[in-house]
């Protein structure tokens, strides 16, 4: 039986992860723009540490790039279903490979986490890891994302991802619920996520010695940040 951590969970067919992520899910979940917005701030070739790799979703794609990558998860599970790239299995923010990266990579909305000492871990890890003159690449929630729910969306691949609700558990944090709908199977997932402004983003990357260099979407979500000068 998988142990949750307080404020996350999940439910459906297959293993789970203490935060509530479903493998099986994972590994049905179609990859969108994330790799060619990854590749188009990246060298040729470049390094990259994936932070929070999941099935690899994004890793395999980046691999047929031509990036070298090292992803990094703390599930077992996760890793099991990641080929071709270096695994390591460790939480994010304890992770310390005494080495450097071009690119650093941390997606899926981490930077959200919903406690403050975890997110300010994830960054120094981001940080601890930057090459001289590599950049950090930051996946943030879109501006509206706790907002107008719930709400759906129907994927071009045939299932149902539901925003269900973003409900306050007090100091800034939501416990938001979410649902996937495939035509044979249904998943559910709650974890915590703190909204953070544009303020409150930079002021987060400053503490960790980083500082937003460009703003590679025009929704805002992807940022790419480097050394603080």
């Amino acid at each position: 039986m998988t142990t949750h951590r307080e404020g996350y969970g999940g439910t459906g067919p297959g293993a789970l992860t203490p935060d509530g992520c479903a493998v099986e899910l994972y590994e049905r979940l179609r990859v969108g723009e994330e790799p060619e917005i990854i590749a188009a701030a990246s060298p040729p070739g470049a390094r990259v540490l994936e932070l929070g790799c999941g099935v690899g979703r994004v890793t395999h794609p980046l691999l047929e790039r031509g990036f070298a990558v090292t992803a990094v998860d703390e599930s077992a599970e996760m890793l099991e279903r990641v080929r071709g790239a270096r695994t390591v299995r460790s939480a994010i923010e304890e992770l310390d490979l005494g080495e450097s990266f071009d690119i650093v990579l941390l997606g899926s909305f981490l930077v959200h986490a919903g406690d403050a000492e975890v997110r300010r871990g994830l960054l120094r890890t981001c940080r601890r890891h930057l090459a001289d003159g590599g950049s950090v690449l930051v996946q943030r929630e879109g501006a509206h994302y706790h907002q107008d729910l719930p709400r759906e969306r129907v994927d071009p691949a045939g299932y149902t991802v539901r925003i269900v609700s973003a409900t306050p558990r007090g100091d800034g944090v939501h416990q938001v619920h979410a649902e996937y709908e495939f035509p044979d199977a249904r998943w559910t997932q709650t974890f915590l996520s703190r909204p953070l402004d544009d303020a409150a983003f930079r002021a987060a990357l400053a503490e960790a010695g980083l500082e937003v260099a460009e703003v590679l979407t025009d929704d805002g979500i992807w940022v790419r940040a480097v050394a603080a000068s």
